[in-house]
Order: C-alpha cells, then sequence, then structure tokens
C-alpha cells in the first residue's frame, strides 16, 4: 500500500497507547478513521487530539463481543466505504503465577487480545477479499497486535503469553490463507516490547462484577510490568511510524525492538535441541533473585 490517502482505516483499542499513536499517524496520512475503544473518555480524548478536518467515526465497542465488531464493520462501510487498513489492536494485560490466575482472568484477556483479533479478522477480511475481487485497484492490509510475549515466555505472564502466542500463530496462518485466495490483501503481525502504553493499568476496563483482590504474584507481575514499560525509551509514536513503513513495504512481521529477537532465537535453538526453556530474564543480571524474594514476601 503506497499512498494512503484518502483511504480509511479502523483501530480498535484507539483509545490509548498504540492505538491512539496509530490514530494520530493516520490521520497526519490523510486517512478516514473509524476508531473503537471500550473506553468512551480515552476514546474522546485521542479524538480531540485529531486535526479539525480529520473523517473520524468513533464507536465504544467491546472486541470480545463479535456481534459488536460486526456493527462496528458495518457502520465503518455505511460511514466511508471500502476499508483499507484494519488494526485489530485491542489489549489487556494479565500476570500472575498461572495456578493463581482465575477462570474471570482467562476469559477477559482472551476475550479481548484473542478473540477480539478473532472478530475483527471474521468482520473485515471476508469484505477485504469481495472489494479485492471487485475493484483491481483495491489494497487492503490488516495488522493484528501481538507482543514479544508472542514470541517469547517470560514468567509471571502466563495468561498474557498465551493469548499473544495465539496472535502470532493467527496471524501466520492469517498471512498464508490469504496468499492462497489473494494478492491485493496481506497482513502483518505487530510485536512490540516495553514501550510505555499505559497497559499495566489496562485493569481499569475490566468488566464489572470481574474484579478480584490481587494476589501477591499478581502484585509483583504488575509491579515488574509498569517499571519495564514505563522505562521504555521507544515510544508508541516510534511503533506507529514503524508499524506504518512496514505497511507500504508489505512487512509481516513487526517489532519495536530487533535486540530482543536475540532471546527468540535461543528459545528456538534451545527447542531445536529439545531442551528446557532458556530463562528469558538471564540478560537482566539480579531479576530473577529479586523475583523470587517479592514473591516470598
Amino acid at each position: 500500500m503506497d499512498d494512503l490517502r484518502g483511504k480509511s482505516v479502523v483501530i480498535t483499542g484507539a483509545g490509548s497507547g498504540f492505538g491512539r499513536a496509530f490514530a494520530l499517524r493516520a490521520a497526519a496520512e490523510g486517512m478516514k478513521l473509524v476508531l473503537a475503544d471500550i473506553q468512551a473518555d480515552a476514546l474522546d480524548a485521542t479524538c480531540a487530539l485529531l486535526p479539525a478536518d480529520t473523517e473520524v467515526l468513533a464507536r465504544v465497542v467491546d472486541v470480545a463481543d463479535g456481534a459488536a465488531v460486526e456493527g462496528l464493520a458495518t457502520d465503518a462501510v455505511a460511514a466511508f466505504g471500502p476499508v483499507h487498513l484494519v488494526f485489530n489492536n485491542a489489549g489487556v494485560g494479565a500476570g500472575g503465577l498461572l495456578w493463581e490466575n482465575s477462570e474471570a482472568d482467562w476469559a477477559w484477556a482472551l476475550g479481548v487480545n484473542l478473540w477480539g483479533v478473532i472478530h475483527g479478522i471474521r468482520a473485515f477480511v471476508p469484505r477485504m477479499l469481495a472489494w479485492a475481487d471487485a475493484d483491481p485497484a483495491y489494497r487492503g492490509h490488516v495488522v493484528n497486535t501481538a507482543s514479544m510475549a508472542g514470541l517469547l515466555n517470560p514468567p509471571l505472564s502466563g495468561v498474557y503469553n498465551v493469548s499473544k502466542h495465539a496472535v502470532v500463530s493467527l496471524s501466520e496462518t492469517l498471512h498464508h490463507d490469504l496468499a492462497l485466495v489473494s494478492d491485493r490483501v496481506h497482513a502483518s503481525v505487530l510485536c512490540p516490547y516495553y514501550v510505555p502504553t499505559g497497559i499495566a493499568h489496562s485493569a481499569r476496563n475490566r468488566p464489572t462484577g470481574q474484579a478480584c483482590d490481587a494476589t501477591r504474584s499478581q502484585k509483583v507481575a504488575e509491579a515488574l510490568v509498569e517499571k519495564a514499560v514505563e522505562s521504555g525509551r521507544v515510544s508508541a509514536s516510534d511503533v506507529a511510524a514503524l508499524t506504518f513503513e512496514a505497511v507500504r513495504e508489505g512487512r509481516f512481521y513487526i517489532v519495536s525492538h530487533p535486540k530482543a529477537l536475540g532471546a527468540v532465537v535461543q528459545r528456538a535453538e534451545a527447542l531445536a535441541a529439545l531442551a528446557p526453556p532458556d530463562d528469558p530474564f538471564a540478560g537482566r543480571a539480579g531479576l530473577r533473585e529479586s523475583l523470587r524474594e517479592a514473591l516470598a514476601g
């Protein structure tokens, strides 16, 4: 996809973090924006940052609800016609020792992180393929937000890891499936590392009635993620810029921290050797010991 001006984009999780950065970048590109988020005030705040002449449709949507995402697709087409770029981006964080995560923890994280992407694919990809069949000039692209946690498995992040590994698998399969039927609709998977986005506080949007007292391990995990995320030197705007560049160039894997791929290589080598998983914190002196102390109280 070369010239994005005048084309339409759908962005979920647009109220903060990467979603807001994608929205600002898309507006700067002259695109027509369809923005969705579960948090109305955050969505309003994103819209307030857009240039005054931006064509935008904003909807409060729970991406875990398939019917709601289908409704978003219907509204997007009614407002701006064919959609050219889709960011299945909404995501939440969940941590702690695996056996301490409740069924509600799993349902919430998988509902947003995985089912949100599934619903986005089911709602938009068939339409994109139909537009490509009807118009030889049409080009479409889907970007699914995963994480470096979709390529690695750090401890105290099991629910999140599982959801993001599933998004990587889903995206790779989507890439292969699209290649069987079209050369004008493509997909990418975004795997950011620690970037200041506010995901450490995503429990603010947890469904009513699902809140529960955090265990010690969940508190330790939240503090670990918050510290790592807030100390990140790569910004959401930086990630948005490299993501739009990747879309233009048709690249599938998008990573914010290429140096972190060394750990991915080590994981692959351990797997090929049928060895136990490498310690993903091996390069961070003293971290494992401090985590053990924190868990022990």
